[in-house]
């Protein structure tokens, strides 16, 4: 399948899970900013969690499919449609050629939409990854963000992906509420910061500002103390790192971080609330709350058990249309039980 970019939209760029194993010869992981979005699409899909997607931010891309296959839309809400007709966010999506999806804008549900096809979209890796990034111009299409008439490439589909046209992710196996606190472990230097202040942190109220990208997310909030400056000897840059610079304003460091750094770090944001906070718009308030590292290696363990469950579950969607073939005999949606968990498996009738 090929798609053609009719209109470029705001910032579209094309990416993975990012550039693993690089970080010591300067070259910063980049991927989805969402990263977990990401993965729920490539699985609804039957693609490897790591296939490169399309990552559109604000307002999405007018595309026109040549050849048939299968989308799934995750992440932010950007108001998709196909032909004209609003399409559901979490679901496979059957395409043919000559169709169209556009996209409305944000609508106050996440800023960063994820156009994942079956396939994955068919980029040359470089230093092991397809992800892009702008800085240095790395990956995805000539390592640049989509401009109008770009054409794209998609991969060998999943030999069943259409029979997964039109299942959705149960809600229990989405990522969590946007409007819970940011989970984060103190730390590494939180010794370095007032100890009121480290306090203020986790209690206050923080805005999003505009001064928020794929390097990081700068907040708006009351001034935080350092005990001595705010200045370290720099080491290492983790996702979802929390750098208080001289200003006393937090900045949550995202996909595109530098690898190194040398502002004093009060906190680091778990991976899954890093993904959220990059679906936050300027002027949105967040907290933070704060975990253990025992707690952060729970969340993971838990977040790993979702996405084995959805796994499962879009291939047993699958094996259980396979027994009913024909579009007549397609149920709107049935039990299935997964690991002993029963889930009821929507199967949506989309509209061209």
């Amino acid at each position: 399948m090929k798609l053609h970019i009719e209109r470029a939209g705001a910032f579209t760029t094309v990416q993975d899970l990012g550039r693993f194993g690089r970080l010591a010869e300067g070259v910063p992981q980049s991927g989805a900013a969402d990263a977990p979005a990401l993965r729920r699409g490539n699985i609804l899909l039957g693609n490897d969690e790591n296939a490169a997607a399309l990552e559109m931010t604000l307002t999405g891309d007018l595309v026109c499919f040549e050849g048939s296959g299968a989308i799934a839309l995750t992440g932010g809400d950007l108001r998709p449609c196909l032909n004209g007709r609003p399409v559901p966010m979490w679901t496979v999506v059957s395409v043919d050629g000559g169709d169209m999806l556009s996209f409305g804008g944000a609508c106050g549900r996440g800023v960063r939409t994820y156009l994942c096809v079956a396939g994955g979209i068919a980029v040359p890796e470089v230093m092991g990854s397809c992800s892009t990034y702008l800085k240095a111009a790395l990956g995805g299409l000539n390592g640049r963000a989509l401009k109008s008439g770009d054409v794209l490439y998609t991969g060998e589909p999943w030999i069943g992906w259409p029979r997964s046209a039109g299942f959705a992710c149960p809600p229990a196996l989405r990522p969590g509420a946007d409007d819970t606190p940011l989970r984060a472990v103190p730390g590494p230097q939180d010794d370095l910061i007032d100890p009121a202040s480290v306090e203020t942190f986790f209690t206050a109220e923080w805005t999003v500002t505009p001064q928020a990208d794929r390097m990081g997310v700068r907040l708006a909030g009351p001034k935080l103390k350092h005990v001595k400056g705010p200045d370290i000897v720099s080491d290492a840059i983790p996702l979802g790192a929390v750098q208080v610079p001289g200003s006393g304003q937090p900045i949550v460091m995202s996909a595109d971080r530098q690898t190194t750094g040398g502002y004093v770090k009060i906190a680091v944001v778990h991976a899954l609330d890093a993904a959220r906070l990059a679906q936050k718009m300027p002027g949105e308030a967040v907290r933070f709350a704060r975990i253990s590292q025992e707690d952060g290696i729970a969340l993971s363990r838990a977040e790993a058990a979702k996405l084995g469950e959805l796994r499962r579950l879009v291939s047993a969607y699958s094996a259980r249309l396979r027994e009913q073939p024909g579009d007549s005999a397609r149920p709107c949606s049935f039990r299935i039980t997964v690991n002993g968990t029963a889930y009821t498996a929507v199967c949506e009738k989309i509209e061209h």
